[in-house]
């Protein structure tokens, strides 16, 4: 079921009578049958998003589309959605039998066939041997696992997932979303997954989409958006450790920083921001590079090492201080204080205007 939204918008009014544009005019495709990552920091309009998505909040201006059905004014329960929150939203006094039944007696589904479907739901997530536990009785993984099966066994033409692993620890996080990706494509169920975690998004959906203060600033295939970030903010955004961001120009068709050639590029005499991801940095041998730094710390974590350097900042407040992370093979034994010279891997090297467009 492909989702579609034409100038989408919601605006909030605050307390100081002040319009808050939560969703600003987006214009959205998501594909059928795959699992988009809507992604962005706190307060983006992510879940603002997928709430009108769902129907539980009354877009201000615009349409959605289910296929070619708008479902603008359709009210959440004759959308055909299932929805899951990251609190799970389980009945504590039921079993997980009676938790994932529970929608099937709400529709009136004849006996044999939703006691069919519960089962084949349970087996779907993994917890068949589990049907006559209460919830309790389960790790927040499992609960996590009911409150989906719950949502797929009224077989619902979209998935929505609101931050459903926020609450899980780092083990349970990992093991739940490598089952809602394994989920998602057996069923083929188009689903919207809602995070501000970066890492969670890029390694279970087909495509992200990245927004900031209502407004999508990019979508595409993870590896694609990470490799070719649209703007400064997406550039920052994704990536841990975060891309290294210097002050820089291009002068006679050369890109410095500090003053050192770390590129060429045939564009006018400009200052510029220079965004390098970490992994970008080769060490260089020879020691011929122009662009070298002296080494403050050294922190290494099995095959990889990474680098951390002070810019010279002289503010007393290490909150302000610049510095930037290189990230290189742990064989190289490279200790604090040394000079390292580097060159810059031309593909992992992002050029910006000052106002954050690329260039």
């Amino acid at each position: 079921m492909e989702i579609k939204m034409v100038n989408l918008t919601k605006i909030f009014i605050s307390k100081g009578k002040k319009e808050v544009h939560a969703v600003d005019h987006v214009d959205l495709v998501i594909p059928s049958g795959k699992l988009i990552g809507l992604l962005g920091p706190s307060g983006c309009g992510k879940s603002t998003t997928l709430y009108l998505i769902a129907g539980l909040l009354r877009q201000t201006e615009g349409q959605i589309y289910f296929g070619e059905e708008e479902m603008s004014e359709t009210p959440p329960e004759k959308r055909g959605i299932g929805l899951v929150f990251q609190n799970y939203a389980l009945y504590p006094h039921m079993t997980v039998r009676e938790n994932i039944l529970f929608p099937l007696e709400n529709l009136r589904v004849e006996k044999e066939e939703a006691k069919k479907r519960t089962y084949d739901m349970a087996k779907l997530v993994g917890l068949e041997e589990m049907l006559d536990r209460k919830p309790k009785e389960l790790s927040g993984g499992q609960q996590q696992r009911v409150a989906i099966a719950r949502a797929l066994v009224k077989t619902p033409r979209v998935l929505l997932l609101d931050e459903p692993l926020s609450n899980l620890d780092a083990r349970l996080r990992l093991q739940t979303r490598e089952e809602i990706k394994r989920i998602q494509r057996e069923t083929k169920i188009t689903t919207v997954f809602v995070t501000h975690d970066q890492e969670e998004a890029m390694s279970i959906s087909d495509e992200i989409v990245v927004m900031k203060d209502g407004v999508i600033q990019q979508m595409g295939e993870p590896q694609a958006v990470y490799d070719k970030p649209a703007n400064l903010f997406v550039a920052k955004f994704l990536g841990n450790p975060q891309i290294n961001v210097f002050d820089g120009e291009i002068k006679n068709k050369e890109i410095l920083i500090e003053g050192m050639v770390v590129g060429k590029k045939d564009m006018p005499d400009q200052k510029i921001f220079v965004g390098v991801r970490p992994e970008a940095f080769v060490v260089d041998n020879e020691n011929q590079a122009s662009f070298r730094f002296k080494v403050d710390l050294v922190e290494t974590i099995g095959r990889d090492t990474t680098l951390i350097f002070d810019m010279q900042d002289d503010s007393e407040n290490i909150l302000d201080k610049k510095t930037f992370k290189a990230i290189i093979d742990a064989g190289f034994r490279i200790k604090a204080d040394d000079i390292v010279h580097f060159n810059i891997k031309p593909d992992k090297m992002h050029l910006f205007d000052l106002n954050g467009n690329i260039l």
